[in-house]
């Protein structure tokens, strides 16, 4: 009784933030609000003591928390053989209605499932998906309840002709398909590193035995009107016109490769004004290489290769190494030595988002590359943050360019919705059904998105929040709070940038809080971050992912990114759904006091 209390008390001070919820989702605030208040409690006892008189131990009771709570109460009178006090009555939502209310706001956000399932499955498209139709086809028929347009890559044209590919295969299909579109939000990656020159390699196949099985093909084109490749080849060569136009079936074309050597390029067919080329050695060939087109003995043509594309190394880091992170203004490079092995200058990279200077403090985590490579900061000055690695591989571990940065421990004072989303919402925004924000650290940064959704006139779109750093898990009833006020809302579990930030070991606790929380409030819940990926790429599921996709059941979503065997495995995931959809798949907790429950207070 006294924990029922609780609920209702902290239902009861939080009212001003029920009266600004939707009148439709104010039975979901309202729950929420109870089940934030019983997580507020350690009831591993009295789940210990339900289960000895065959109650429920309360575990499974997020989407109807004081129901659930009222039915175990009454029992336990009853038990006892006493009556309930005066005046009690039920309060809140009921164990039907709260299962109901899930369901019923699932499907206004994500469509009705095209499986016999109730989960729903999102494809991020390709580029691919622009200019073949029959992509969408096949993944519609394979169980694709939503496409996913990542706005990080491609551009409008693109994002258009995806949406117009997939309108047509509803057509065809008779199916229907929602769109939900990724904004990118803030960019935190690695900028480019220095060129060590520019350079083209290609490489023979050979057996076990180091015999050659196949040659190198390399595309030969015009550098004045250069033409892409018609067909897969290992490396480009733009030429000289003159070397192209003079050029016949069976010439051989020597060009000089970096070691001092040269290598025969035979010429074996046409292609327009290109030609494909068969080598048998392995090459290495620079810029400005000096190019001869023989017609056996004689010398038809001269001229030289290029331009050919800037080659930059990867930057090798072990645990103990300093690595300076810089402003985007120059780019990153290798540490230097001396003859002796001395350190002279630490390797340095460049970060994309200049926020990061003004916040970063010393002692503070950063991370690379998905996790990979980790340090701590030591220092920030002059623009130039001090890390010293102690995470990477045993061999050392190698840095490129574009690669993510995540800074769990800073509060970084930048929107997540940047004028880059605004430009790409407002041309999307007429063509999609919800529309997905990164890089969410608070409830302030959904009502900025609310803001511009208005002002595009666009309020009936959904609004998917990405739980990807560990501010916005923090804050993640706030968040809800706030998302309910203009629905429908869904919560996206981004888990690939989420592990990096809570710690890969936290991963799976997170992930199951966010589990409950959104339940709680009645709001669907997409499972994202290298679903089935292995088959995706290569058509072949591992064990541990084919587990992980059974696990996908629980949520009211399951995201699956591109790649070659996408149908496929589009296919595969919707068999898995559909047997897990038969079995109870979600556990029954024990119910440790949770600090994601005690809510902040209103600024």
């Amino acid at each position: 009784m006294a924990i029922r209390q609780h609920a209702l008390d902290l239902e009861h001070g939080r009212s001003n933030v029920i009266g600004e919820i939707s009148a439709s989702r104010r039975e979901s605030a309202r729950n929420l609000l109870h089940y934030l208040s019983l997580r507020q409690h350690d009831l591993r006892e009295i789940q210990s003591q339900l289960a000895l008189l065959g109650l429920s131990r309360l575990a499974r009771s997020e989407a109807h928390m004081l129901g659930t709570l009222d039915a175990v109460i009454e029992a336990l009178h009853a038990l006892a053989g006493q009556a309930l006090p005066a005046g009690h009555i039920r309060q809140g939502v009921n164990i039907r209605t709260g299962e109901a209310l899930l369901r019923e706001h699932a499907d206004t956000l994500l469509g009705t499932p095209a499986g016999p399932y109730r989960s729903h499955i999102m494809v991020t498209l390709p580029a691919e998906a622009a200019t073949q139709p029959r992509l969408l086809h096949d993944l519609l028929e394979a169980g694709m309840d939503i496409v996913r347009i990542n706005c990080a890559h491609d551009d409008p044209e693109t994002w258009l002709g995806m949406i117009r590919n997939l309108r047509a295969a509803e057509q065809a299909s008779q199916r229907k398909c929602r769109v939900h579109v990724d904004l990118p939000g803030p960019k935190l990656r690695t900028g480019r590193i220095e060129p060590i020159g520019r350079l083209v390699e290609f490489r023979t196949q050979r057996d076990a035995m180091g015999r050659v099985t196949a040659p190198a093909r390399i595309w030969l084109t015009a550098r004045g009107h250069m033409e892409a490749p018609a067909l897969d080849v290992d490396a480009t060569l733009p030429l000289d016109d003159a070397i192209i136009q003079s050029a016949h079936a069976k010439d051989v074309l020597e060009v000089e490769d970096s070691r001092g050597a040269r290598r025969q390029l035979r010429l074996k067919e046409r292609f327009g004004n290109s030609w494909l080329a068969h080598c048998f050695q392995r090459g290495f060939i620079p810029d400005g290489s000096a190019a001869l087109l023989y017609r056996g003995d004689d010398l038809v043509a001269r001229g030289t290769a290029g331009p050919l594309p800037e080659v930059c190394l990867p930057i090798q880091l072990r645990i103990g190494d300093k690595l300076l992170v810089t402003t985007n203004a120059r780019p990153g490079a290798m540490a230097r030595h001396d003859e002796a092995g001395r350190l002279i200058q630490a390797a340095t990279i460049p970060c994309t988002l200049d926020a990061v200077f003004a916040a970063a403090q010393p002692g503070q985590a950063i991370w690379f590359d998905d996790g990979r490579i980790g340090g701590r900061i030591l220092e920030n000055r002059d623009q130039v943050i001090t890390v010293e690695i102690s995470h990477a591989s045993p061999q050392g571990s190698k840095l490129r360019a574009e690669k993510g940065i995540n800074l769990p421990d800073t509060d970084l004072a930048v929107p997540a919705l940047t004028e880059q989303d605004k430009a790409a919402l407002a041309i999307l925004a007429p063509h999609v059904d919800m529309v997905g924000l990164s890089f969410v650290r608070g409830p302030g940064d959904l009502a900025d998105l609310h803001s511009e959704l208005q002002r595009l006139g666009a309020t009936h779109l959904g609004s998917v929040v990405k739980i990807e750093t560990r501010q916005a898990f923090e804050h993640l009833p706030e968040i809800l709070l706030a998302g309910l006020r203009n629905p429908p809302l869904g919560v996206m579990v981004a888990r690939g940038d989420l592990a990096v930030e809570v710690g890969f070991e936290r991963l799976s606790e997170v992930q199951e809080e966010i589990l409950w929380l959104c339940e709680a409030a009645h709001v669907p819940v997409i499972w994202a971050t290298q679903v089935l990926e292995t088959m995706a790429k290569r058509g072949i599921p591992s064990r541990a992912e084919v587990s992980d996709a059974a696990l996908s059941a629980r949520a009211e979503c399951v995201m699956l990114n591109k790649g070659p065997y996408i149908v496929e495995t589009t296919r595969f995931l919707s068999g898995v759904l559909a047997r897990m959809d038969g079995h109870n798949a979600k556990r029954a907790p024990l119910m440790r006091r949770l600090a994601v429950s005690e809510l902040n207070e209103p600024a």
